[in-house]
């Protein structure tokens, strides 16, 4: 068999299609976690999770934004929601905000939301701040872990409109769970982009209507479950998030050192996980 080729582990499409110099990969799969594979998920909604961190209740996440900043950009919708152990829906809730600023038409193009809709059918965004923030800390007041997909930006955004309407943000969310940062741990050398879209195409979980938050979220969601179940993830919610930290933190650092490959001395990568 060939040397690995090592890629850069990061949600960026710009890298994850170059071919990269052949050589034997620094990290392996993490310990004490045993991988097992097995067969693929069904194509609608994943079989039950009997075990592990994706049992259910399970909580889903998703923002659609004015941006990519999350210092500065701001909220246009949410939504969070909780499945059950099948991936089915048990409760949901989504908010349309006007997040006080024109939407750029680069943003709506994505989520299809533009200025004019925001203003006239939107809540204020300090309500809807406020609220899906409280919403979240009940989720995990309760012991329920909330699924992120790229779980930073969206906890990092509300931190920092929390900040910005007076709203005490969610300063350490936990248990949270990452499909993106699981995946490339457990799935690191596969070939390819790793969006949502990608990532749920290759776990046969369907995704309708990609860049709408509820859609988003509930299918980040189930790829969670379809992770769990593929490689026999029987760890708790809580040690799976233990172990994303340290995760996430290998998969910043190999971007990092391919960075510095290629030249790109001036780029930065924050490794913090669950929020910056």
């Amino acid at each position: 068999m060939g040397a690995w080729q090592e890629v850069p582990l990061w949600d960026d499409d710009t890298w994850n299609d170059l071919g990269a110099q052949g050589s034997t990969p620094a990290v392996v799969p993490p310990e004490p976690i045993v991988l097992v594979v097995a067969e693929p998920a069904p194509a609608v909604i994943p079989a039950v999770v009997s075990a592990g961190p994706c049992t259910g209740p399970l909580g889903v996440f998703d923002l659609e934004t004015t941006g990519v900043d999350v210092r500065s950009d701001r909220i246009v919708t949410a939504h969070v929601g909780v499945l059950d152990a099948s991936g089915a829906v048990i409760d949901a809730r989504t908010w349309l905000a006007d997040p006080g600023v024109e939407i750029p038409d680069g943003a709506t193009a994505v989520h299809g939301i533009t200025t004019e809709r925001a203003r006239a059918e939107g809540r204020p965004a300090a309500e809807v701040v406020a609220e899906v923030t409280a919403t979240l800390r009940d989720l995990f007041a309760a012991g329920i872990p909330v699924v992120a997909y790229n779980a930073p930006f969206d906890f990092s955004l509300l931190k920092y409109e929390g900040i910005r309407h007076g709203v005490e943000p969610i300063a350490a969310p936990s248990p949270v769970i990452d499909p993106l940062v699981v995946d490339k741990t457990y799935d690191r050398y596969r070939r390819g982009k790793r969006t949502l879209e990608v990532v749920a195409a290759h776990y046969a979980v369907p995704l309708e209507g990609a860049h709408d938050a509820a859609a988003d979220a509930i299918a980040a969601g189930r790829v969670a479950q379809a992770i769990a179940a593929r490689f026999t993830l029987e760890l708790s919610a809580d040690e799976l998030h233990a172990q994303q930290i340290g995760w996430a933190r290998a998969q910043a650092e190999s971007l990092g050192a391919y960075f510095v490959r290629i030249g790109r001395l001036d780029a930065e990568v924050d490794g913090s996980w669950p929020i910056r």
